[in-house]
């Protein structure tokens, strides 16, 4: 990696796709294997959602979702996520908190209001950012684009053997119906939908293990800093 670790200047790589396809796992462990800050987005939606739920906000509230940002402190601490210094980081990860995270990531007053939070990530020497927007909307310049993507069934899958593995009673037609419908709601919401953008790397991951994907994206980013 030593083309990487010469380049002085900070560079952003952007992660997108959709629900299931591994772009969480794959972030971390190239912003590990880089030294590089990293940026769960999907994260940040889930500690509103959190917050929205002590309250009894709605989702359909857009006004009083999108000023909890505003009036929260929001933190991600190594592998920990701290909502006013409280310890959340298993709390936001139920199926409760997925789907209202869903449901109100369409606001645009929502998303406008967490954009500077997101992009205070870039810091030097360079940031990891997974998300549905990454490379269209909060990092559009970055320098390496990646969408991550995976077929219905094979994305349904690894979440039902993550679910079976935490001891939770589901079915894997349920399952699938679920991400079905995130895949919906990601794509056709008006504001800031799931799309590849243009000059990323697709990569379909159906037949992929995590380090195959991990090499692959790493090789990207060496040929495009190479070409410079």
């Amino acid at each position: 990696m030593s083309l990487i670790k010469d380049n002085k200047k900070p560079f952003v790589i952007a992660i997108d796709g959709p629900a299931g396809s591994g772009k969480g796992t794959i972030a971390k462990l190239i912003s590990e294997k880089l030294s590089f800050h990293y940026l769960d987005s999907g994260a940040v939606y889930r500690v509103i959602a959190y917050a929205a739920l002590l309250k009894n906000i709605s989702p359909e509230d857009e006004s009083n979702l999108s000023q909890i940002s505003k009036i929260n402190a929001i933190e991600f601490v190594k592998d920990k996520t701290l909502l006013n210094k409280e310890d959340i980081t298993n709390k936001i990860r139920t199926d409760e908190i997925s789907i209202f995270a869903s449901k109100i990531a369409i606001h645009s007053s929502l998303r406008a209001s967490i954009l500077n939070f997101q992009k205070s990530f870039f810091k030097h020497p360079g940031l990891v950012a997974e998300g549905r927007d990454m490379t269209s909307v909060v990092f559009p310049e970055a320098k390496i684009k990646i969408f991550l993507n995976a077929s219905v069934q094979e994305r349904a899958n690894r979440r039902f053997k993550q679910l079976i593995l935490k001891e939770k009673d589901v079915n894997l037609a349920e399952v699938t119906e679920q991400i079905m419908l995130r895949d919906s709601r990601d794509r056709d919401r008006l504001i800031s939908p799931l799309i590849i953008s243009e000059n990323a790397y697709i990569l379909e991951t159906d037949k992929l293990s995590i380090q195959q994907t991990v090499e692959k994206i790493l090789q990207f980013t060496m040929n495009n800093l190479g070409s410079e």
